[in-house]
């Protein structure tokens, strides 16, 4: 059998407006902070059990959390969950760099 290359082509940062998610930023900002709460977590070498009591959820629920099922997480939520993890979040509002579109949400790590 002889086997194709798959296609690759280059995407945008927030591939779910590739995948024509309805709120593709939101969707994308929380899928960061998740991504940076695993990774405190495996930092940390806790268990899922672990992580649920620090953030007052069950183990389960980190389990669809780290998964990718946050849907049901709002920004504000998750953004406590990064505080119960020892993080200062900062939120900072400028006015945008160009006057002709939105402005735009970025979510950065300093890795600690």
């Amino acid at each position: 059998m002889k086997r194709t290359k798959p296609e690759v082509h280059e995407t945008a940062p927030n591939i779910f407006v590739e995948l024509g998610f309805p709120d593709a930023g939101s969707h994308f900002l929380k899928a960061q902070i998740v991504a940076e709460l695993y990774r405190l977590a495996t930092i940390r070498k806790l268990s899922q059990a672990k992580v649920g009591t620090h953030l007052g959820i069950s183990q389960p629920e980190v389990s669809r959390l780290f998964k990718g099922y946050f849907r049901e997480y709002s920004v504000e939520r998750l953004i406590k969950f990064l505080a119960a993890f020892n993080r200062d979040v900062e939120i900072i509002a400028r006015a945008a760099r160009s006057r002709n579109r939105a402005g735009k949400i970025t979510f950065t790590s300093e890795a600690a």
